[in-house]
C-alpha cells in the first residue's frame, strides 16, 4: 500500500517562494494522476493542483494559476509543487494525494473523495 510523504514546508514573506515535495513508497505510483491539496483553518480542504501520469498534463486551482507549478520525476517516486509569489491567503496545510483510479484524471481531479491515498501534510505559513 503506497505512502506518502510531503516536505518543504515553512515560512515566507508575502511575494516569496518554496517549494515542498511528495515522496511515495510501498505502492504503485507511475500509473496515477497527483494531486496537492491544501486545508486553512476552519476551512475545508481544497484542490491546488493536478498533474497526469505521464507529466504531460496539468491542472490548476484559479486561485494559483500561473504562481503555482506541479511537476514530477517517476525515477524518485516524487512529486513536487513549486510555489512563487505567494500570498498570505495561501497559508495553510498541505497535502499530497494520489487518485484512487488508475490512468484515469476525469472530471472529479478537483474533488478529494477521487483520491485514495493522503500524505500527513507539511505547514505553509506566509506573512504580510
Amino acid at each position: 500500500q503506497v505512502q506518502l510523504v510531503e516536505s518543504g514546508g515553512g515560512s515566507v514573506q508575502a511575494g516569496g517562494s518554496l517549494r515542498l515535495s511528495c515522496t511515495a513508497s510501498g505502492g504503485s505510483f507511475d500509473n496515477y494522476l497527483m494531486g496537492w491539496f491544501r486545508q486553512a483553518p476552519g476551512k475545508e480542504r481544497e484542490f491546488v493542483a493536478a498533474i497526469n501520469w505521464r507529466g504531460t498534463n496539468t491542472y490548476y486551482a484559479d486561485s494559483v494559476k500561473g504562481r503555482f507549478a506541479i511537476s514530477r520525476d517517476d525515477a524518485k517516486n516524487t512529486v513536487y509543487l513549486q510555489m512563487n509569489s505567494m500570498k498570505p491567503e495561501d497559508t495553510a496545510d498541505y497535502y499530497c494525494a494520489r487518485k484512487r483510479v488508475a490512468f484515469n484524471i476525469g472530471s472529479d481531479y478537483p474533488k478529494t473523495a477521487s483520491y485514495g491515498y493522503w500524505g500527513q501534510g507539511t505547514q505553509v505559513t506566509v506573512s504580510s
